[in-house]
C-alpha cells in the first residue's frame, strides 16, 4: 500500500534510473582514458548516490507541500524566472526549417564525422566557436562534436529567422529576437547532465557525488527562491565589505544619510553627495578598500555622503516617485545646513540619476538650482526611446503579472534580480547552473557577485509608475508632460554643470540611451564613455589598471559621431572626472568640527554602513 504521506512526484523514481543510464551512456561516448564504470554491481556507492538524492528531493517536496497548505500558493521568483521565458516558445514553432539549412546541416556531419573516420589524434576543426564548449571533451568524440556544432547552426539560424521577419512592428521584432535567444540559451547542451561530457566524466569520477552536492545546491536556491552565485557566509557588512568608517548622521523613511570620516588634514569646501539606485544596496560603490569609489573620493580630500535607501515593505505601499525626489532634495539640503555651505556636489547613479535629473529640473523651475554646484550621472538615462533589453519586459501582460506580485504594496527584490539575471542569462544563470547544480562546484567567494544577489524590495506603486511613465511613455524628456511634488519638471531648464559616464557594453543603461541626456539639457555638459558594463564600467578603482575611456566632443550630434572623433585613455576615468570636480571650483577648507562626523558636540545615529542597508 502507497504511503499517503509522503508527496506524489514525477521525479521519485528518476534517481534510481541515472546511475545505469549515465554508465550505459558514458560507455558509448567517453573520451579514450576517461574512467568507465564497467560493473554495476561492483560500485555500491551508485545505490547510496541515488538513495540520497531521491530521499533529498522528496524531503524538499515534503516541505513545499505543508507550505502550501499552511499558506497561500503564490509565486516564486523562479517560477516568474521561467514565465518570462516561457513566450519564447512561440517564436520557435513557427520557424520552418529552409533550404539552406539543411545543405548545411549535411556539411557539417560530414565534415565532423568524415573527420572521425578518417582518424588521427587530434580534434577536428570545428567551424563554430562558443566558450561554453571549449573544454577538450566536447571535441574529443565525434557525437559530442556533432552535437554542441549542430545546436549553435540552430542557434544562428533561428536568431537570424527571427531577425528577418517582416511585417512585424521592430520593438516586437526585437522582443521576438530576444525571446528567441533567451530560450536557445536553455536549450544548450552543456546544460543537461546526459548531453554535457564534463558533466559525465565529473559524475563516473566521483561516482556521483557532484550530482547530489548540486541537488542540494538546488534545493536550497529553491527554498530561497533565489540563484546563488557566490558563498553566502564569505562576506559581512562593516566587517569585509562596506568597510569606509563614517557615521549615518541623518535618517528619514526612505533613506540614512551616511557621511564619511574624512583621511586628509584639509578637504574641498564643496561636499559631495552620492545618490545611488535604491534597486539595490548603496554599497556596490564600497565594496573592498580596493574597489571602493567612496573610499577613494574621501582619500581625493572630499566630504563623501551617501543615501542608503531602505528596502521596501507594506509600509511603504504608497511610495511613488515624489517622494524619492522629495528624498535627494532634502538630503541636498540636511548637508547644506550641517556643513554651513552654499551648495553641494552631487552623484546620481541608475535611476537614482533619472531622479537627480528631475530634481534638478525642479530645483531650476523654483529658482533654487544654486544649491547644487555640479550634477555627475553614472549610467543614468532620462530619454528611454532607446532603453535597450529591459524594454523587453514592460508589455501590458507583464506590467498586469508585475501588479499581481505586488499584493502588498511591493515587488519582492528577487523578482527584479531575477529579470536582470535573464538579461545575461548565459553568465548569470546557465554557467551556475552547469557549475554549481551538474558539477556541484562550491560557491565562490566574490564581492561584486554578494552584492548582485542582496536584493532590495521596492514600492510597488513607484515601479509601475517608473515602466509606464518612463520607459513606455518616455514623458520625462517632454517638457512639463510630468510633475512632482506639485512642481512641472522640464529638463531643458537644467542648466547645472554636468559630467555624463556611460558604459561602453551597458545592457541595463545603453550608452547611446544615456548618451541623450546630453540633448535635453542646456548647462554645461561633459560626455565620458568607460569600457565594460553597467557595474564594471563604474566601479573602475584607478589602482586596478583595467579598461579604458573615451573623452571627445560631448556636442557632437550622436554618439556615433562622438566615438569617430574620441580620443582613447587607458585605466579608469575617475581621475579625470576629479580634475572636472576640481575645476568647477571651491577653496580648501580644515577637516574639522561636522566635517568629522561623530566628533565632539555631533550628534549621529549609528556607525556605517547603518541599519538600512542590512534590512531584508
Amino acid at each position: 500500500m502507497a504511503d499517503e504521506s509522503r508527496p506524489t512526484d514525477p521525479f521519485a523514481g528518476f534517481f534510481d534510473m541515472q546511475g545505469e543510464a549515465m554508465r550505459e551512456l558514458w560507455g558509448q561516448f567517453a573520451p579514450q582514458g576517461a574512467p568507465v564504470a564497467k560493473d554495476w554491481g561492483e560500485i555500491a556507492g551508485w545505490t547510496d548516490t541515488a538513495q540520497k538524492m531521491q530521499a533529498m528531493w522528496l524531503e524538499f517536496m515534503g516541505e513545499k507541500a505543508r507550505a502550501a497548505q499552511a499558506a497561500p500558493a503564490m509565486m516564486d521568483p523562479t517560477q516568474f524566472m521561467l514565465m518570462s521565458q516561457g513566450w519564447a516558445k512561440a517564436a520557435q514553432d513557427g520557424m520552418a526549417m529552409q533550404a539552406r539549412l539543411a545543405e548545411e546541416g549535411m556539411k557539417l556531419w560530414q565534415g565532423v564525422l568524415g573527420g572521425a573516420m578518417a582518424g588521427g589524434e587530434s580534434a577536428p576543426d570545428l567551424p563554430r566557436k562558443d566558450r561554453r564548449f571549449s573544454d577538450p571533451a566536447w571535441r574529443s568524440h565525434p557525437a559530442f562534436a556533432l552535437l554542441h556544432q549542430t545546436y549553435l547552426m540552430l542557434a544562428e539560424y533561428f536568431v537570424s529567422a527571427a531577425q528577418a521577419i517582416e511585417g512585424v512592428d521592430p520593438e516586437k521584432k526585437e522582443q521576438l529576437t530576444f525571446a528567441t535567444k533567451v530560450a536557445l540559451e536553455a536549450m544548450s547542451p552543456d546544460n543537461f547532465l546526459a548531453t554535457n561530457p564534463v558533466v559525465l566524466q565529473r559524475t563516473i569520477e566521483t561516482r556521483g557525488a557532484n550530482l547530489v552536492k548540486g541537488l542540494q545546491h538546488l534545493i536550497n536556491d529553491l527554498r530561497r527562491g533565489q540563484l546563488t552565485h557566490t558563498d553566502a557566509d564569505a562576506f559581512r557588512l562593516g566587517e569585509n565589505i562596506a568597510t569606509t568608517p563614517g557615521k549615518v548622521v541623518h535618517e528619514g523613511p526612505l533613506y540614512q544619510l551616511i557621511q564619511y570620516s574624512p583621511t586628509t588634514e584639509t578637504v574641498a569646501e564643496t561636499p559631495l553627495v552620492i545618490f545611488p539606485p535604491w534597486i539595490n544596496r548603496f554599497y556596490i560603490l564600497d565594496l573592498t578598500p580596493k574597489k571602493s569609489f567612496i573610499k577613494w573620493a574621501v582619500d581625493q580630500g572630499l566630504t563623501v555622503f551617501v543615501t542608503s535607501w531602505k528596502s521596501a515593505d507594506a509600509s511603504m505601499k504608497d511610495v511613488v516617485w515624489d517622494d524619492y525626489i522629495r528624498a535627494e532634495i532634502e538630503a541636498i539640503d540636511v548637508i547644506r545646513d550641517r556643513l554651513g555651505v552654499k551648495a553641494v556636489h552631487t552623484i546620481g547613479y541608475c535611476v537614482a540619476g533619472t531622479t537627480l535629473a528631475a530634481a534638478l529640473a525642479i530645483l531650476a523651475r523654483r529658482k533654487e538650482a544654486d544649491k547644487v554646484a555640479s550634477a555627475t550621472f553614472f549610467t543614468a538615462q532620462v530619454d528611454f526611446e532607446k532603453a535597450g533589453e529591459l524594454k523587453h519586459f514592460i508589455d501590458e501582460g507583464q506590467l498586469e503579472m508585475i501588479g499581481n506580485l505586488s499584493k502588498e504594496g511591493f515587488l519582492d527584490g528577487r523578482y527584479m534580480a531575477a529579470t536582470f539575471n535573464m538579461l545575461r542569462g548565459r553568465d548569470l544563470i546557465w554557467n551556475y547552473v552547469v557549475n554549481n547544480y551538474l558539477l556541484g562546484e562550491d560557491y565562490p567567494a566574490f564581492d561584486l557577485l554578494h552584492w548582485n544577489g542582496d536584493v532590495t524590495n521596492l514600492p510597488a506603486k513607484w515601479h509601475g509608475d517608473y515602466l509606464r511613465d518612463l520607459y513606455r511613455g518616455n514623458k520625462l524628456v517632454v517638457p512639463d508632460a510630468m510633475e512632482a511634488d506639485g512642481t512641472p519638471i522640464d529638463l531643458t531648464r537644467i542648466e547645472t554643470p554636468i559630467y555624463i559616464q556611460a558604459g561602453r557594453e551597458d545592457h541595463i543603461a545603453p550608452a547611446e540611451s544615456v548618451w541623450r541626456m546630453t540633448r535635453h539639457v542646456r548647462g554645461d555638459t561633459t560626455f565620458v564613455l568607460a569600457g565594460s558594463g553597467h557595474i564594471a564600467g563604474v566601479v573602475n578603482h584607478p589602482d586596478a589598471g583595467k579598461y579604458q575611456y573615451w573623452t571627445g566632443d560631448s556636442a557632437a550630434p550622436s554618439l556615433e559621431k562622438f566615438v569617430e572623433g574620441a580620443t582613447e585613455h587607458p585605466g579608469s576615468w575617475w581621475p579625470h572626472w576629479r580634475k572636472w570636480l576640481e575645476a568647477r571650483g571651491g577653496k580648501q577648507v580644515s577637516a574639522t568640527g561636522k566635517r568629522k562626523p561623530g566628533g565632539k558636540g555631533d550628534k549621529v545615529i549609528e556607525d556605517a554602513p547603518g541599519r538600512y542597508v542590512k534590512t531584508r
